[in-house]
């Protein structure tokens, strides 16, 4: 999702790489759990989120879609989809008043924290994309806790394999980035809507083998939909 931004008003001012410490350590959010409501449909879900959601939880994409994998009979399922820059992606649902991650226990904390989504493991980073590569930036009033401690990124992100991950992250925001311009420059709108179509499809509903490497089939389905577009 792009944003205009001036960083000097949201974060301190530099960039980071995933080496680098960062004063964002928040005594493992003590109960707070104030970033996990009130986001609307800002939590998109990028493919290697939905291999772990749907590894973690044993289902599919549709089934997340389209309930709450509880049985009972539901308005809306854990996962979202919105036109997001000209493109059909999924977000995570929020519920209730609070708009409360449909993840939260009742204590406030992560039920899927081994899994939980990039987007989610960022916070309170943020990434700007320049140059062919991607810096962190810390976005300082983002998290309300005060007294932070210093903790290294990739400690913070808790990612394995962390070097294919962010090659991925890059190669996904430029994948999307070049799709969605000619979406954008488009007046073909049954062009658009397949697009939007074929890539939800191919990268997010078409299930992925969890017993192989996510990053494998990854690059397979860029290569698919690269074919039919």
């Amino acid at each position: 999702m792009k944003r205009e931004i001036d960083l000097k008003e949201v974060s301190d001012g530099k960039l980071y790489t995933s080496n680098d410490m960062v004063k964002m350590g928040c005594d493992d959010c003590s109960g707070c759990s104030e970033c996990c409501t009130g986001m609307g449909n800002s939590i998109l879900l990028d493919p290697y989120d939905v291999y772990q959601l749907t590894k973690g939880l044993q289902c599919s994409f549709d089934e997340l879609m389209n309930s709450d994998l509880s049985g009972e009979n539901v308005t809306s399922g854990i996962i979202g989809i919105d036109i997001v820059d000209g493109l059909i992606l999924p977000y995570l649902n929020m519920r209730g008043i609070q708009e409360r991650c449909f993840f939260l226990n009742e204590e406030g904390r992560c039920r899927i924290h081994d899994i939980r989504p990039g987007f989610c493991r960022l916070f309170p980073l943020g990434r700007i994309y320049e140059n062919g590569t991607f810096y962190y930036f810390h976005q300082i009033y983002e998290c309300r806790k005060t007294h932070r401690t210093k903790v290294k990124i990739n400690k913070w992100l808790g990612i394995p394999n962390l070097k294919k991950y962010e090659q991925f992250i890059l190669d996904w925001h430029d994948f999307l980035e070049k799709v969605g311009e000619e979406v954008r420059r488009s007046s073909d709108e049954g062009m658009v809507k397949q697009t939007g179509l074929s890539l939800l499809y191919v990268f997010y509903r078409k299930p992925y083998d969890v017993q192989r490497d996510f990053y494998e089939q990854f690059y397979e389905k860029m290569a698919v939909l690269k074919s039919m577009i």
